[in-house]
């Protein structure tokens, strides 16, 4: 009896030891797993620079929106003041005008070279060069008059722009509205010869 009982308590000393072992080894493994966590896929934590990328690509569109602004502006601005050159350049000639006027001179002298009428002089060599300058002078008051208008209408069509056209780009695109009616008004008159009109003979 005394031999079975040591057995029975060294039996009972090694059922003991065993749960404080076990215990041992789990709290090692949840301290290595504390220490070295598994990393979690990408599609369950999702982008983590999704809002950066977000805003990089709204301030490049706001860029290239205010460029491409700028440049129209810039555009219209060019636009109004070419309308306005051409303006003043159909009211007071050009050297293109001239050009025009000379030849047909040189031709109305070598069609009456061998003889003809006085009225048919005045014609040929006057009356054909007047006629070509205000022809000249015509075209450059229309392309004004085009110009100027599309500058005020061109707000009108398209993406609605941030800021309002310039009021000087306004007022010059009028201004060369403006020249160009008149340089057409007056070349229309001069070419029919409704204005200043060409001489005659008595008789």
């Amino acid at each position: 009896m005394n031999r079975t009982t040591p057995a029975t308590v060294t039996d009972g000393e090694k059922t003991t030891d065993e749960p404080t072992e076990t215990t041992e080894t789990t709290e090692s493994t949840d301290r290595a797993v504390a220490e070295n966590p598994e990393p979690r896929d990408q599609d369950e934590t999702g982008p983590v620079d999704e809002p950066e990328a977000v805003e990089e690509a709204d301030r490049t569109d706001d860029a290239d929106d205010a460029d491409e602004e700028t440049s129209g502006r810039l555009a219209a601005a060019s636009a109004a003041v070419v309308s306005a050159g051409l303006g003043v350049v159909g009211l007071t000639g050009a050297w293109t005008g001239r050009v025009a006027a000379e030849r047909e001179t040189l031709i109305g002298q070598i069609k009456t070279q061998s003889g003809g009428s006085a009225a048919q002089q005045i014609n040929e060599i006057y009356g054909d060069a007047w006629h070509s300058t205000a022809l000249v002078n015509g075209i450059f008051g229309l392309l004004a008059l085009l110009v100027g208008t599309y500058v005020l209408v061109r707000p009108a069509f398209g993406a609605p722009a941030r800021q309002p056209q310039a009021g000087w780009v306004r007022a010059v695109a009028r201004g060369g509205i403006a020249l160009g009616t008149l340089g057409v008004l007056i070349s229309i008159a001069m070419y029919f010869d409704l204005i200043v009109a060409l001489p005659t003979t008595g008789g």
